[in-house]
């Protein structure tokens, strides 16, 4: 009998960040390999899952009633699925913190059915001092309790295990990168442009390093370089942005686009020249691999777990910091751009090698399997 596989999260509004991007397409992918797939979430439905007859939508717009109803019309439909498929059920949680995470382990325990839960960065250092006392609060109230009862962690680097493992918990935690999309790549045009364009494409938000990028700048000021800045607003961390930059006479060499589509978001990729993104904490990044995966070389900080910039000569791995962000971005700007668009196809053979839904969905699968049925884990498993 196929796996069933309950995949839950607040939100796949893409608003919302990676999480969202990525549990859809890994939906997906689980759907082709044959698995009978659900997607259970609250919030805005905005996405591109196209369903089929392998994934089950539970969509719910917790703004027409209340939070509480929402999520108790949750539950009732998790264990409707789960009662169709017990011996074969597993649940895959994204992110932590919510009501709706904290009542999907009341279900697992209730029903005596696997949990696996993908913190997504949320245990990192950074992630546990942003609000912190409130974070406290909720890890003495249920969160702590909550993590000691899953039976596996999922997490998508080397860096992300060790934060679980510093965390206190002794669960084993798989090691599966997320994938992403391989797009056609066309031959890339350059010198077309009156201004090539450094692409930075996230949530602007604190963590991301956007503050550090305008400081950087304000040291380089190119003007045949333009910063386009693409993605929502979060915690209204746009002002600050925005006051830096008119501090800093900068506004000619800045563009905001907001928020942007999938096709809106492949455009960028390949319209720009090099791809930053300064962050204080990722656990992944899944915009780095789609940047690489354009042919675009990178510059990130060592404080996301992309060292293969540095190994395979497809971009700078650096320091956090305006320091670090000023060396690499005058040497990004100053090679040629024939030495560019060389380390960016060897970025893009690095996703194609390593990266590629494909892949990632049959580890995925291998793990949920052992889970359920014992035997040795498979190689992505640590334990501490």
């Amino acid at each position: 009998m196929s796996m069933n596989i309950i995949y839950t999260i607040g939100s796949i509004d893409f608003a919302s960040g990676g999480p969202s991007r990525v549990v859809t397409s890994l939906v997906q992918e689980i759907a082709k390999l044959g698995c009978n797939v659900s997607l259970v979430t609250l919030g805005n439905m905005l996405s591109n899952v196209e369903e089929d007859f392998n994934i089950k939508m539970y969509r719910h717009d917790s703004s027409v009633i209340s939070k509480f109803k929402a999520i108790l019309r949750m539950r009732k439909y998790i264990l409707t699925l789960v009662n169709a498929n017990h011996d074969r059920s597993i649940i895959h949680d994204q992110g932590i913190w919510l009501p709706t995470n904290h009542s999907v382990v009341g279900i697992s325990k209730k029903m005596n059915i696997p949990l696996v839960v993908s913190p997504h960065g949320m245990l990192s250092p950074w992630a546990l001092r942003h609000k912190a006392l409130k974070k406290k609060i909720a890890w003495l109230l249920y969160q702590s309790n909550d993590l000691k009862s899953v039976n596996l962690f999922h997490a998508t680097s080397y860096q992300e295990a060790k934060n679980i493992f510093e965390c206190g918990f002794r669960k084993p935690v798989a090691v599966i990168p997320n994938g992403v999309e391989i797009p056609a790549m066309g031959k890339k045009i350059f010198n077309k442009k009156s201004k090539k364009s450094i692409l930075f494409l996230s949530r602007i938000y604190p963590v991301k390093g956007l503050l550090n990028l305008v400081s950087a700048w304000s040291k380089i000021r190119n003007p045949d370089w333009k910063i386009v800045v693409a993605g929502p607003d979060e915690a209204n961390h746009l002002q600050d942005v925005l006051k830096a930059i008119n501090l800093a006479n900068l506004d000619e060499s800045f563009d905001f686009i907001g928020p942007v589509d999938d096709f809106e978001k492949w455009k960028l990729y390949f319209d720009s020249d090099l791809f930053v993104l300064p962050s204080y904490s990722e656990n992944f990044g899944i915009v780095i691999a789609e940047a690489l995966a354009c042919g675009l070389p990178v510059i990130t900080t060592t404080a996301t777990p992309w060292k293969e910039l540095e190994t395979y000569n497809c971009g700078w791995w650096i320091g956090v910091g305006v320091d670090p962000l000023v060396e690499s971005l005058l040497e990004a700007i100053s090679i040629s751009d024939t030495k560019r668009q060389s380390m960016g196809s060897i970025g893009r053979q690095l996703v194609e090698n390593k990266y590629s839904w494909p892949m990632i969905s049959e580890n995925m699968i291998s793990v949920y399997e052992w889970v359920l049925g014992g035997g040795s884990p498979p190689s992505c498993v640590m334990t501490d």
